[in-house]
């Protein structure tokens, strides 16, 4: 080993093949939002056949189901919480574009900076609520008030995971804006391989 190669190893020792730790957490995170993304549009599906279902069964078959409505509740909270993340990391939440067009890069560069902050303060927020929220309901055993009485732990935990995969989202997209203003390669949005 030459001495140029045992500097440059030694000036990396947080990372593991060209990695470093803080990649492995952020493609993870990205890995994960994108899973629960596809797997809400999914679940979207799912949604509407069980609507038409009831359709179905109510109109033509005069036999209502007294599950399809509360069940379709549920399965769209899931839907929305699981796939915010993935709406975040291709930044397709609403934005004013039009700023986009009259600000400079680098003024867009700081928008998108403390409108990441903002929203990963509340975002945080909002998951530890949802957390306790979940913990009460499972420990309790609540559920809701209709005949069919699901248990409300089950979107209460799609909120929790939702909103922390959101809030780590954020963070990501942060500190990834932060290294890359300092001249490093970083990935945001859609190209979030490596």
């Amino acid at each position: 080993m030459s001495v140029a190669t045992h500097s440059t190893a030694g000036h990396r020792p947080a990372e593991s093949g060209g990695r470093s730790a803080w990649r492995l957490f952020a493609q993870t995170v990205k890995g994960f939002n994108v899973l629960t993304g596809y797997l809400s549009a999914v679940i979207v599906v799912i949604t509407s056949l069980i609507v038409c279902y009831g359709v179905f069964m109510r109109y033509f078959m005069d036999s209502p189901i007294d599950w399809g409505l509360e069940l379709s509740i549920f399965l769209l909270i899931i839907a929305t919480f699981m796939s915010a993340a993935y709406t975040q990391l291709q930044r397709g939440h609403v934005s004013i574009e039009i700023f986009e067009h009259l600000l400079s890069e680098r003024a867009n560069r700081w928008r998108f900076l403390i409108g990441d902050a903002l929203s990963l303060i509340f975002c945080a927020f909002l998951a530890w609520n949802a957390w306790h929220f979940f913990l009460e309901a499972f420990n309790d055993g609540r559920v809701t008030d209709s005949t069919w009485a699901p248990k409300l732990w089950v979107p209460y935990l799609s909120m929790a995971v939702g909103s922390t995969a959101l809030s780590l989202q954020l963070l990501v997209q942060i500190v990834d804006a932060l290294v890359g203003w300092k001249g490093r390669p970083h990935a945001t949005g859609p190209e979030w391989r490596e």
